[in-house]
C-alpha cells in the first residue's frame, strides 16, 4: 500500500502504525514479547506500550529496531545528504551548519515558471 505525506495525519497515527508493524514483524519471526524485550534491554510493559502505539522514548524504539535487525532499513528510510560538488564550489568548500530563514520578500510566494505575462 502506498502512503502519501498526509496518510497518517498526526504523529500519534504514525506511532500507532509503527507499533503495529513492529508487532507483526515480531510475530512473523515467531518471537515472543518477552524474548524481544530481553534482547532489546527494555521492560516487557515498555515493549507492549510501543507495539500498542503508545508514547515511548526514541531510545526504546531504536533498541527494538536494532534487536529486530532493522537498523540498516531505518537508515535507508532516511536518506543521507551528501553535499553536491557544485554546492561545495559555491560555498567555497564549507558545508551548511545551520538553516537561514528566507528573505522577507520570498516568503509565501507561489512558484512560477517565470515566463508568465500579466493579464
Amino acid at each position: 500500500m502506498a502512503y502519501s505525506i498526509d496518510s497518517f495525519g498526526t504523529p500519534l497515527k504514525l506511532q500507532a502504525e509503527i507499533g503495529k508493524r513492529l508487532a507483526q514483524l515480531r510475530l512473523a519471526r515467531n518471537v515472543t514479547q518477552q524474548m524481544l524485550a530481553r534482547e532489546s534491554g527494555i521492560g516487557l510493559r515498555t515493549l507492549r506500550r510501543l507495539e500498542a502505539g503508545e508514547p515511548t522514548s526514541f531510545d526504546t524504539f531504536l533498541r527494538v529496531v536494532i534487536a529486530l535487525g532493522l537498523g540498516d532499513d531505518l537508515l535507508t528510510a532516511i536518506p543521507s545528504y551528501d553535499i553536491r560538488p557544485i554546492e561545495r564550489v559555491e560555498n567555497r568548500g564549507r558545508e551548511r551548519r545551520r538553516a537561514r530563514p528566507k528573505a522577507q520578500g520570498q516568503q509565501n510566494q507561489p512558484w512560477t515558471w517565470g515566463d508568465e505575462t500579466p493579464d
